[in-house]
């Protein structure tokens, strides 16, 4: 099958773009374990935001946050599931579904793939388990193998292992952008003929050192979060994994996949104006957006899935950049967050928006942005109140993280025809 004459790659300088589709998601969050139940809650608005079960969040501004409450381990067959982190459950959990949903768990074996990640924590839960008993204790009488799974990259050995994969990982950490970066660097490694196949996506846990941290800096709230509100006060944290299987199209093709959508571009940038507030005027993050833009040959965009913290500061940024990229058209686009329903994933926001996308563009439902209830002058945007029937075929999705890491993808329906 010829790619030039079919549509299934571009030219550019000399070099054939490859076309890069997605055919399989796995999913975790506070609303439950699979793409159905996943689904059902989002477009329906549903908050799974609930008091803090797995610590004492009664000493903290915020008490609340988006825990995967309905899973707790996946089954292993190679490795010891007691030794391994929550993160690591989370991740294999994911992949396995998303795999499975790509009819495609079986061939993986057999060919070199790209598992490309992202977290912001890794497997955070062993080194508090560890610290813990190194107080109690002393570090003398501290068991090593409490931190066995507590560095960022371990979580992707463990999922090597597990599924006996072969090829290559790559582990983001760059903070709320790495799900995100994940998902851009297996999309750039594809459609430049390194893999034809790649996971991606990213993940993380509750645990009580973010919190802790998140609320240091004022930034938890201590009532609902409520993103572009003008009387927003902060965010909530949740937890959980998204995994993407994607595929350079003429091999989905050969072995007759379903195809769900494309990633049709990603663009990313660095401003390290401060530690944790974002550069205010949005021209570094307009730059990850106009950057994805043009990867992706400058498409109508639809519908912006958004960062959408609740935060003072990221909402009038992330309005800034919108504003800059798309100028008056911005206040047409619809615009929402998700981050009001399960919280904020950190690594793994980015690639469970980007699913959660991807099922709007499937199902043509605009999402929307919970507890909006008064607007603010300073991020006058088309904000999504209800959920209703849309016709999306092309989305923005935005991660803006601490330290100005930026990144942006484009999303959009699978037609034949580039």
């Amino acid at each position: 099958m010829g790619l030039k004459n079919c549509g299934f790659g571009r030219q550019r300088a000399n070099v054939l773009i490859r076309r890069v589709v997605v055919t399989g998601i796995g999913i975790i969050t506070a609303h439950g374990i699979g793409r159905k139940e996943n689904w059902a809650k989002i477009k329906s608005g549903v908050s799974s935001i609930k008091r803090i079960t797995s610590f004492d969040s009664s000493k903290y501004r915020g008490k609340t946050g988006g825990e995967a409450s309905q899973f707790s381990t996946t089954i292993l067959n190679k490795l010891k599931g007691k030794r391994l982190d929550r993160a690591s459950h989370l991740l294999i959990h994911t992949t396995r579904e998303a795999l499975a949903d790509a009819n495609i768990i079986d061939a993986v074996k057999d060919i070199p793939i790209l598992l490309s990640v992202g977290t912001t924590l890794g497997g955070m839960l062993s080194g508090e388990i560890f610290h813990k008993k190194v107080i109690k204790r002393g570090l003398n009488r501290a068991k090593v193998s409490q931190v066995f799974d507590y560095l960022a990259h371990y979580q992707a050995i463990h999922l090597f292992k597990e599924l006996e994969l072969k090829g290559d990982f790559l582990v983001f950490s760059n903070a709320c952008a790495s799900g995100t970066d994940a998902i851009g660097h297996a999309f750039n490694s594809i459609r430049y003929g390194d893999y034809d196949v790649a996971i991606c996506g990213g993940y993380d846990t509750m645990n009580e050192f973010s919190f802790a941290g998140f609320n240091s800096l004022m930034a938890i709230t201590p009532s609902l979060c409520k993103p572009f509100d003008k009387n927003r006060e902060g965010l909530v944290l949740g937890e959980g994994a998204g995994i993407l299987i994607l595929e350079e199209l003429e091999h989905a093709i050969r072995r007759n996949a379903h195809i769900l959508g494309e990633i049709a571009g990603y663009g990313a940038s660095s401003d390290a104006c401060h530690m944790t507030s974002p550069e205010p005027s949005g021209k570094c993050a307009a730059i990850a957006i106009q950057k994805a833009l043009k990867d992706a040959g400058y498409p109508e965009i639809d519908y912006i899935n958004a960062h959408g913290t609740g935060t003072k500061y990221n909402d009038i940024m992330e309005t800034n950049a919108i504003m800059m990229v798309f100028g008056n058209k911005a206040k047409e686009i619809p615009v929402s967050s998700i981050k009001p329903m399960i919280g904020h994933l950190l690594g793994g926001a980015g690639a469970v928006e980007a699913i959660v996308s991807l099922l709007s563009i499937l199902y043509k439902t605009l999402i929307p942005n919970i507890n909006y209830k008064t607007p603010d002058p300073e991020c006058a945007l088309n904000i999504a109140t209800e959920a209703m029937g849309y016709n999306i075929k092309t989305i923005l999705s935005n991660s803006f993280g601490f330290g100005g890491s930026n990144a942006s993808i484009i999303i959009k329906d699978f037609l034949w025809k580039n």
